[in-house]
């Protein structure tokens, strides 16, 4: 973690006013490995909390909108669901650090990102729980109930594949920076192509591994999902092919295995994760690669994103210099699937 954040020194007064934590013995850190919204660790005597802020630079988007998270968070608690980080108290004032932010609990346990943890040894029958029991995650997500719970007010499913693909189609030619020939052809493929039927669910929009708060390295179960930003009510397809296109197999580009250990041995391959998902779920997966293809397109619009704020001097982290691998290897992986129909 990097110590010392700047642009945070009248957060102390106000933790001290509402959260009555002792400036003189509060630390904040920001957490490395995201690559959007930044997190701290608020640590005090008193107890840990996490603050989740939007990334400096550039307008606020709904992605990047931490009202609309800590408010999704409330919902999620309100309609029962346990596997969050309970939402403490959201700061629309900005005054404070410039801009609107929130605090939560700190869950702890593990996290896995691009690599496992020095010293730590996870085998195959690690991984091959943590498919199963990511995959049953995303399932329980998809089979909330909606109307009781007040989560049906989040989003509008009707048109939601649509909008989306529109949408995303439009954030792409806002931050290009590059030609590149076989993403623009995915973006035509997608709008030619959509689907005819629509479902409907609760939805996570990020949900990969490193997204994923795990009991520890003898116990794959999960304790908690971070970063609801996107959430809303829309699709589960959409959501379960954005998932798959974090889902990194052995075989697969190393610039595309930098988001999640999925192509590690004992992990579901991603025809296996689909078979798993279709078995306990009432939805037609017949037309996966279509949701696969869009979840792609939307990791590389997400990466060309982040490069164009990189290229503009609103990001330094040296990663995000590579981001544009990531966007060209989506779009060239996105049309060979959709040439060899296979996910």
């Amino acid at each position: 973690m990097n110590k010392e954040p700047q642009g945070l020194e009248n957060l102390f007064p106000f933790l001290e006013a509402t959260l009555n934590l002792d400036p003189q013995s509060t630390v904040i850190s920001q957490f490395k490995g995201g690559y959007s919204n930044l997190t701290f660790l608020i640590n005090s005597p008193d107890g840990q909390y996490v603050l989740r802020r939007p990334p400096l630079g550039m307008k606020i988007s709904k992605a990047h909108d931490m009202v609309r998270e800590f408010r999704i968070l409330e919902a999620l608690e309100k309609a029962g669901y346990d596997k969050i980080p309970k939402p403490i108290l959201c700061c629309e004032d900005e005054t404070v650090i410039g801009v609107p932010f929130f605090i939560m609990e700190k869950v702890e346990g593990l996290i896995l990102r691009n690599k496992i943890p020095e010293g730590m040894t996870l085998g195959k029958d690690y991984f091959q729980k943590l498919s199963k029991n990511t995959i049953d995650g995303l399932l329980e997500l998809h089979h909330l109930e909606l109307e009781k719970s007040g989560l049906s007010q989040l989003g509008k499913p009707e048109g939601y594949v649509e909008r989306q693909v529109i949408g995303w189609s439009e954030r792409y030619f806002n931050a290009k920076t590059n030609e590149l020939k076989a993403l623009e052809a995915v973006i035509d493929w997608l709008k030619s192509n959509l689907p005819k039927n629509e479902n409907i669910g609760f939805i996570h929009n990020d949900y990969k591994y490193d997204n994923l708060v795990l009991a520890g390295p003898h116990d794959p179960s999960i304790k908690a999902v971070l970063d609801w930003e996107m959430a809303t009510v829309g699709d589960p397809l959409m959501d379960f092919g954005t998932s798959l296109a974090y889902w990194a197999e052995a075989g697969d580009p190393d610039i595309l295995k930098m988001f999640n250990l999925s192509y590690m041995e004992g992990n579901f391959t991603r025809a296996e994760a689909i078979a798993f998902y279709a078995s306990k779920s009432p939805l037609n997966l017949e037309n996966m690669i279509f949701y696969y293809t869009y979840g792609l397109f939307k990791v590389a619009v997400i990466a060309q994103q982040i490069y164009k704020r990189f290229t503009m001097g609103f990001a330094q982290d040296p990663r995000f210099s590579a981001l544009i691998h990531v966007v060209e290897a989506c779009g060239k992986k996105a049309l060979t699937g959709i040439q060899n129909n296979k996910i």
